[in-house]
């Protein structure tokens, strides 16, 4: 099974050189620090900032320099700072080449719902409206089930939808899920989880072909 870091390492793998990458609240912003030796990519803050570094050690925090969560970052060298509407400029302009979200649901033909849930309070839904309508690619990093056990990837959200059918992969603690007309296509799993795992905590139509790698942290 896979912690946080874990998945993060598994969507690092999915960049590739001179992307343009934008990195939601929660998980997916531990994939900064899994970028592959001799992959150079661009991470985008949609708050306005081109050029974002890894998470800063503990006592290296400038809180001058934040993320759209909150979160303290770092810039490379070369990197941008700029206004909000001019970021949102950027992402509307379809130059994000891949967005990593966190959700709280997804759908089996990809749709998204990572922004509200009904009756509790929210500061708003961020960027992911726009990301998820203009970036080329969307990958959600998340976990599983919800903390009742209950399966997130479904064959209909339940929740308020961020984006439709613009969901092409799924990474979980369980394993590795492309989204086809068929459904959840599971193509790596993870290392102690077995089939049987998968399928009684996905509700979603969920397809298994052949034989299933075991996701390989260390290539």
């Amino acid at each position: 099974m896979l912690d946080k870091f874990g998945i993060a390492k598994v969507i690092a793998k999915e960049l590739k050189n001179g992307f343009y990458v934008n990195l939601g609240i929660g998980i997916p912003t531990l994939v900064a620090n899994y970028i592959p030796e001799g992959i150079e990519v661009v991470l985008q803050s949609e708050n306005g900032l081109l050029g974002m570094g890894p998470f800063p050690f503990e006592g290296e925090e400038d809180a001058d320099l934040i993320n759209a969560g909150k979160q303290t970052i770092t810039k490379v060298n070369g990197s941008s700072i700029f206004d909000s509407a001019t970021s949102f400029g950027m992402i509307r302009a379809g130059k994000v080449d891949l967005t990593v979200l966190g959700a709280m649901e997804v759908s089996d033909n990809g749709d998204i719902a990572n922004w509200k849930i009904p009756g509790k309070m929210v500061k708003g839904m961020g960027g992911a409206m726009d990301l998820v309508a203009s970036a080329k690619n969307i990958i959600v990093a998340m976990q599983h089930t919800n903390k009742a056990g209950e399966s997130k990837l479904l064959p209909q959200c339940s929740l308020p939808l961020t984006g439709l059918a613009c969901v092409k992969k799924v990474v979980t603690e369980l394993g590795v899920f492309d989204i086809t007309d068929r459904g959840f296509e599971l193509k790596e799993i993870a290392p102690g989880v077995t089939i049987e795992d998968v399928k009684s905590k996905t509700l979603g139509r969920l397809v298994i072909e052949g034989e299933i790698p075991v996701i390989n942290l260390e290539s």
